[in-house]
């Protein structure tokens, strides 16, 4: 039994062709086997080469494609480079190589640049696909290029709405979805993420670097450490030097006390710098990402001010004039950290365009991410709403109250946000902190509206803004607890890096081969024309035509024509047989200049009979 089972497993490898090998294999990606994936690509890839110039051979740079996913799909981005640049190699002209080639040289240090030159031939080469406009508006969000991201992802969107519009020939899918929709849903997502001004997780590292990004992220994380360290340390000897001095009478053991935090201070800074070993980039790094550099900066003047401040402490008489010095220093040391949380809160909050980003989160259903997106996004728009309504509250309970009446329509752009989302509801700390921000406005402008009609604060006013207060605090504390708890399950909170981002594309699509009566076609034309677009305009020149190595199309043009294709590399070649069948084909395709000829990659072949006396009526 075991021989008879070996040898229908031969069988069945001997039957399959290399594009059903290749199906296979995208069968099994699309399942989440990239193993069995990775074995059936490399089958698919064995089968092309042993059928040099014959019609299989063309399926080479699809298998190729498949086995550089497949080895990313396993977690070995650097294993996944050769495969891809062997489909560039064998299909120069293959839109959905160039997209897989960039997708993989975007995931290693060192070849951003590539990446996006490589994207942009991908556009060149298919513009009417939304593929390449979404991987350069991937590659442009990476890069912290929101404006170049939004036009890219915009483009795509118009592109695969045109494909879902109009599919063209063939059958559609069998599940009933239409091409492009699973494009469209995924660059709508990403689409979000431009208009919400998001950077990346590691947007202090420029993928250009020729250096790991683990390196950078370890000096990006002693760099943050020791300014938590050191913020948090100079806050609390200043608090304690100052309490000991006062209260206990201790003098000159807080002086001693503060020195030796001060001590502390060097020794913390020296043992975090040794970790850092790209020192060169630091400043780069903190160009890159500004909020690592004020949060640098803001640790360095904190511990500026203390040190200052310890002096003056301890300098015997010191002029009265420097008492506001010594306390504005003392202030500096022990308010630097708060301060610079609540700016880098209240600065995210109010960075991108959250209701137009959730217009596009909402219009993706049943999509994982952008419900996360979405909800994300809410909250950004809750904690907008808050910082306006509560100055407003409390301007006005200390010097105009009926400033208040403004109130009632603060919450209005969120309540409509919270509406539009299918999958707001979701979280029910969410749904709690907007009835309570609806509650505190409210009570707020009750409590105004009371108090300018009886033109004193009644007591009906006095608990109307008690309410509205109440609540506005509850908010917070609504939006701590979320936060909080989320942080102890390790899951998605209520903050910007909670927010992700879609993978980018694949370049899983199949190739398209010269079929049988396509190759028999141009192997005994009598005449080949070349079509290419000419500054002046069409034009058309005679080429002779024969089929390469890899299956692809080879012609021999007048000069002029390579130079005509580096502009534009969309030709299409037509070509007509012999009598008695009179067969013609056309091949629609991108021409890549080689020297003394030109390298045609099929993106459409079509093949027809000329009418002769047989089909007269």
């Amino acid at each position: 039994m075991g021989t008879d089972g070996n040898h229908s497993k031969n069988h069945e490898k001997t039957d399959k062709s290399p594009r059903d090998w290749c199906a296979e294999a995208v069968a099994r990606l699309h399942a989440g086997r990239p193993e069995e994936a990775l074995n059936a690509a490399r089958e698919a890839a064995a089968g092309a080469a042993r059928d040099e110039r014959g019609e299989a051979a063309a399926t080479g740079e699809w298998a190729h494609r498949l086995m550089s996913l497949a080895v990313e799909r396993l977690g070995r981005d650097a294993d996944a480079l050769p495969p891809a640049r062997e489909a560039v190699r064998l299909a120069p002209g293959s839109w959905p190589a160039r997209v897989r080639l960039a997708t993989a040289l975007a995931r290693l240090p060192g070849h951003a640049d590539e990446a996006a030159g490589q994207a942009g031939l991908a556009r060149a080469f298919a513009p009417e696909e939304p593929a390449p406009h979404a991987l350069e508006g991937d590659l442009a969000l990476l890069r912290g290029d929101h404006a170049h991201a939004t036009t890219a992802y915009r483009t795509a969107l118009a592109t695969a709405t045109a494909i879902s519009t109009d599919p063209g020939p063939g059958p559609g899918p069998s599940s009933g979805e239409r091409p492009g929709d699973a494009v469209r849903a995924r660059v709508r997502v990403n689409l979000g993420l431009a208009l919400l001004r998001w950077d990346r997780p590691r947007a202090h590292h420029d993928p250009a670097w020729p250096v790991d990004p683990r390196e950078t992220g370890r000096a990006r994380r002693a760099l943050e450490v020791w300014s938590r360290q050191a913020r948090l340390l100079a806050a609390l000897a200043t608090i304690g030097v100052a309490a000991a001095a006062q209260a206990a009478d201790l003098a000159l053991q807080a002086k001693l006390g503060g020195l030796v935090a001060l001590a502390l201070l060097a020794v913390l800074t020296v043992r975090q710098a040794r970790r850092i070993r790209v020192w060169p980039l630091v400043p780069a790094m903190m160009g890159r990402d500004p909020w690592l550099g004020t949060e640098v900066v803001s640790a360095a003047v904190s511990v500026a001010a203390y040190a200052a401040w310890l002096g003056l402490t301890a300098a015997p008489g010191v002029p009265p004039w420097l008492d506001p010095v010594w306390a504005g220093l003392a202030a500096v040391a022990v308010l630097g950290w708060p301060a610079h949380a609540a700016l880098r809160a209240l600065a995210g909050t109010w960075r991108g365009h959250p209701v137009r980003a959730l217009e596009q989160f909402a219009a993706v259903d049943g999509e994982r991410t952008a419900r996360r997106n979405a909800g994300v996004t809410l909250w950004i728009l809750l904690g907008r709403t808050w910082s306006v309504l509560a100055p407003l509250a409390c301007a006005a309970v200390a010097v105009e109250p009926r400033a208040a009446l403004a109130a009632v329509a603060v919450p209005y752009p969120l309540l409509r946000c919270y509406r539009r989302a299918r999958h707001g509801g979701e979280d029910g700390w969410l749904r709690a902190a907007v009835v309570l921000l609806v509650l505190a406005a409210a009570g707020c402008a009750a409590g105004a509206l009371l108090e300018w009609s009886a033109q004193d604060r009644t007591a009906g006013a006095a608990w109307a803004w008690r309410v509205g207060m109440a609540a506005l605090g509850l908010v917070a504390v609504a939006f701590a607890v979320r936060a909080g708890r989320a942080w102890w399950r390790g899951g998605p909170g209520p903050w910007r890096s909670s927010l992700l981002m879609c993978d980018l594309p694949a370049g899983d699509e199949p190739s398209v081969p010269l079929g049988l009566e396509a190759r028999q076609a141009l192997a005994y034309a009598r005449n080949v024309v070349l079509s290419f677009a000419d500054p002046l305009g069409p034009r058309t020149v005679g080429a002779a035509a024969s089929i390469g190595p890899a299956g692809e199309l080879r012609l021999v043009a007048e000069a002029g024509a390579g130079e005509a294709v580096e502009a534009d590399p969309r030709v299409a070649v037509f070509a007509a047989g012999p009598s008695p069948r009179r067969r013609w084909v056309e091949v629609r395709g991108v021409a890549v200049a080689a020297p003394g000829l030109l390298r045609v990659t099929p993106k459409q072949v079509l093949t027809g009979e000329f009418p002769g006396r047989h089909q007269r009526g």
